[in-house]
């Protein structure tokens, strides 16, 4: 697979175009970026873990029937995916509220809520990426109705298979975010899952275990990415 021009730079990973039209390559960086990139640093091989931990949780979620763009892994930090028409909506799902969640709420962190509760966001960095409703998201045609219930039904579907394998790990899944792309007319997941997008909490002592660690000056943060990663590859 030849690697060619720069499609497209974000704030935690590269596009590279190939000789395939249908796929791409997917290079991890270790810059770090939190509050709407207000706050920006490095964290030590940061894309190297994600792109581990991602491969890893995109395998299980295949293997459990959930298409994404994964195609194969290539090195330490980069991956062949399939070349998806994003779809401009960031979905979270959350499990128990923390983060935005709780200062709207106006809640502490990790109180619980009785269900899995779905999100999205209109995923445009220049507006700070706002909390819509599905509503909205039909409204401005950003999706088709039979791509929200594809999306909804995936998401609850990944939160089920993701909380459980956590579980397994010594960790609680408490949020995470998901992107969805478009791919010879169906819906794909895309992106990355990864502690960049999750929040993940170690159970009996609710040590956070992601980028949270960067967000609020934590310390540690490199330490908790290698946990992450250990304990996902140990399986």
């Amino acid at each position: 697979m030849e690697k060619r021009d720069k499609l497209y730079e974000g704030k935690a990973k590269i596009i590279y175009a190939t000789d395939d039209p249908h796929l791409v390559i997917q290079y991890f960086k270790d810059d770090a970026t939190a509050f709407n990139a207000q706050k920006k640093g490095s964290i030590a091989d940061k894309g190297i873990v994600n792109n581990k931990v991602s491969v890893k949780l995109f395998e299980l979620l295949a293997a459990n029937g959930i298409e994404t763009h994964l195609e194969k892994v290539l090195n330490d930090r980069e991956q062949l995916v399939k070349k998806v028409e994003i779809v401009p909506l960031e979905v979270i799902v959350r499990n128990k509220a923390a983060g935005s969640l709780a200062r709207l709420m106006g809640i502490d962190e990790g109180t619980p809520i009785a269900c899995p509760l779905l999100e999205y966001s209109y995923k445009n960095d220049a507006l700070g990426d706002p909390l819509i409703t599905e509503n909205h998201a039909r409204a401005f045609q950003l999706a088709t109705d039979e791509e929200l219930n594809a999306i909804n039904t995936y998401a609850y579907k990944i939160n089920q298979i993701l909380t459980a394998f956590f579980d397994q790990l010594g960790l609680e899944l408490i949020d995470f975010k998901m992107e969805f792309g478009r791919f010879n007319g169906r819906i794909i997941l895309a992106d990355e899952i990864s502690p960049d997008t999750c929040r993940l909490w170690e159970k009996g002592t609710g040590k956070k275990m992601d980028k949270d660690r960067f967000r609020h000056d934590l310390g540690g943060v490199e330490e908790a990415y290698q946990d992450v990663l250990s304990r996902v590859t140990s399986l």
